[in-house]
């Protein structure tokens, strides 16, 4: 790779031994993509849970930030995904004490990097939201399609050591996304009709996820009708994402870069028709027999119309098994100032705060609760729980609600 003077310095150790061992990192990634030199980012997301790094994850950012006394820590602004728990919570989800420490532990040493402990999924929401062409170095699935395609930024997925790195040196290598060639279109698809609810546009990311299937397509979706809102189009991309490691969709006549089809792609290119039965094939592929053990919202964290929604579903309502609503912890303080977080948990319901359900050991939750069949309105979170031992199933907030009324997915 080509080096600047100042990267040349960093490799050389006079800047300090952190980023020269980030540096090193880099090069690695870099020769490995064939990154011909490194791109300026401006701010860098790290997926952080401790169910992610283990003892070893955790112990080796321990010696980062023993070795950065003193030192040059992150240089440009660096936050964090949702933790591995609610510590206010963290009895009630089953969580031991050794799980909760391990927390603790890496959360002391990001400190001591200088990295901001956000604990959200939802940045582009709540923290600072990218814009357009602004280079970044993003962890989370669904942090970098949403950035990339709505914002019109520029990520690959960045592991969690390329993330760290990124933080410490400014800097990630210059492929994939941050190139403008592997920003076209790759494959069409033509939906017949536009979603309303959260887990139809869910449903539909997944299907478009599914069949694209590679890290490398680039989606292009015609057919839909309006604006879609944020929250829309967080699920839509969050499933896509989750269902087909997509990074980048465009989505014509609304996306920044896909004015007209012919902004980014080829009208010659694969064309794939979606329909309404696809949509309702995919969901019914999620119901099992009907019953619930809990109901869960969670991936991505809510927004504060999200909670918004559910609290008005849930006045006047008793809740036969247990309700989780997961947030970030900049929406919760507002959702408890306007009262939503009492009406939800006034029916029955517990709203959570910086962490995600499928990242906070959901295996020993399960185990500890006696969880097994679980509701929801996330695509992705159908995607990754049968993974965990249980037998997820997809439906709307409304049903979800009535769910954990009934005991029963109608």
């Amino acid at each position: 790779m080509k080096l600047t003077e100042e990267e040349q310095e960093i490799l050389a150790g006079n800047v300090a031994t952190v980023p020269q061992q980030a540096l090193q990192h880099q090069i690695a990634v870099g020769d490995f993509f064939g990154a011909a030199d490194f791109v300026p980012v401006t701010q860098a997301h790290i997926m952080a849970d401790t169910e992610s790094l283990g003892e070893a994850g955790v112990r080796w950012l321990e010696g980062l930030a023993a070795e950065t006394s003193g030192q040059r820590r992150v240089c440009i602004p660096t936050i964090t995904d949702p933790r591995g728990t609610d510590f206010s919570k963290a009895d009630f989800l089953g969580q031991t004490a050794s799980m909760v420490d391990l927390e603790r532990r890496a959360i002391a040493a990001f400190v001591k990097l200088g990295v901001s402990m956000t604990d959200t999924c939802i940045n582009y929401q709540t923290i600072q939201a990218p814009t357009r062409n602004e280079h970044l170095a993003f962890g989370d699935t669904g942090v970098v399609i949403y950035s990339n395609s709505v914002c019109g930024a520029r990520s690959n997925f960045e592991g969690g050591p390329s993330a760290v790195a990124a933080g410490l040196t400014g800097r990630t290598p210059r492929y994939g996304f941050h190139l403008p060639e592997h920003r076209r279109g790759t494959v069409r698809f033509q939906t017949e009709f536009t979603p309303q609810t959260l887990n139809d546009w869910g449903a539909l990311g997944a299907l478009i996820g599914r069949s694209a299937g590679n890290y490398w397509v680039v989606p292009v979706i015609e057919g839909i009708e309006g604006a879609p809102r944020s929250d829309q189009l967080k699920h839509f991309g969050a499933a896509m994402a989750s269902f087909g490691s997509i990074a980048l969709f465009h989505l014509v006549g609304i996306t920044p870069e896909a004015e007209r089809l012919s902004d980014v792609a080829s009208p010659a290119l694969p064309l794939h028709r979606v329909t309404r039965a696809d949509i309702e094939s995919l969901q019914q592929s999620y119901r099992g027999d009907g019953a619930v053990d809990v109901v869960v919202f969670s991936a991505p964290q809510l927004s504060l119309y999200e909670l918004r929604d559910l609290a008005a579903l849930c006045d006047d309502r008793h809740f036969a098994v247990p309700l989780l609503a997961v947030t970030s912890p900049q929406v919760k303080p507002d959702a408890d100032r306007m009262g939503f977080s009492a009406r939800i948990e006034a029916a029955g319901g517990t709203v959570l705060s910086g962490m995600c359900f499928y990242q906070s050991y959901a295996r020993e939750i399960a185990e500890a609760r006696g969880w097994k069949r679980l509701a929801t309105n996330s695509a992705k979170l159908v995607n990754i729980l049968g993974g965990y031992g249980y037998q997820p199933m997809l439906g709307s907030m409304e049903a979800c609600v009535d769910a954990a009324v009934s005991g029963r997915l109608a």
